[in-house]
């Protein structure tokens, strides 16, 4: 547990306190972006697996928070499609805030961006929730519960770093767009068009879910069925 604890610290603290702060320039300033870029990257992919495994290592010890509720797994298949039909089509599309994709952000928000300018993180912050539901102990709370609030944290130190290297631009993309998902479209700047998000991004974020869903036992040792 206490391995999965460490583990789970230096994954959102080096999200919050490298690159969400200004440490983040001042490394940049003495390796350059694409150095900092790569290591950052790696960094990130090792502390991720080694989440994973100390995740793994950790499961069946701890207490029971609560427990899984009668309609749990119901519930959670309807949360994980909500939180696929942001992760899939949002990474596939143009994003100023996803990476290397800054020259987005010249370009009129279309498609998921309307919904919210950070699908893909919000879709990771609705994943998690879904699994805090359905396991409620110890190490799949310090898990999930990690995942979930770094994704929403990064929402914010995105736009922070978007506004302080794109100025006026990511203001006026800032000011047709929301943060919070549909935030934009319930204040009547924006419209939900469907049509724009792609039908092809839409029918693989189904395809993915259904393989999780079905596939979740073979992959993970737990099955999501119902």
């Amino acid at each position: 547990m206490t391995m999965l604890i460490a583990a789970a610290a230096v994954f959102v603290l080096m999200h919050l306190l490298i690159a969400g702060t200004r440490l983040r320039g001042v490394i940049v300033g003495v390796i350059g972006e694409a150095a900092y870029s790569g290591l950052f990257s790696l960094a990130s992919v090792a502390a991720l697996v080694w989440l994973g495994m100390a995740y793994g290592a950790a499961r069946g010890q701890g207490e029971i928070l609560w427990p899984l509720p009668e309609w749990g797994k119901m519930a959670q298949a309807v949360i994980q499609f909500i939180a696929l039909m942001l992760i899939v089509p949002g990474l596939l599309t143009p994003n100023p805030t996803s990476v290397g994709q800054l020259g987005a952000v010249e370009k009129p928000a279309s498609g998921m961006v309307r919904i919210t300018r950070h699908p893909f993180l919000w879709g990771v912050a609705i994943w998690a929730a879904g699994h805090l539901l359905v396991n409620g102990d110890t190490p799949s709370v310090i898990l999930f519960a990690s995942v979930g609030l770094l994704a929403i944290a990064g929402t914010a130190s995105i736009d922070l770093k978007r506004k302080n290297r794109l100025g006026e631009a990511w203001a006026a993309f800032a000011g047709q767009t929301s943060n919070i998902p549909f935030g934009a479209i319930l204040s009547g700047r924006q419209s939900l068009k469907l049509g724009e998000i792609g039908w092809w991004r839409l029918a693989l974020g189904v395809l993915v879910w259904a393989a999780l869903f079905h596939g979740h036992g073979y992959i993970f040792g737990v099955s999501a069925l119902p």
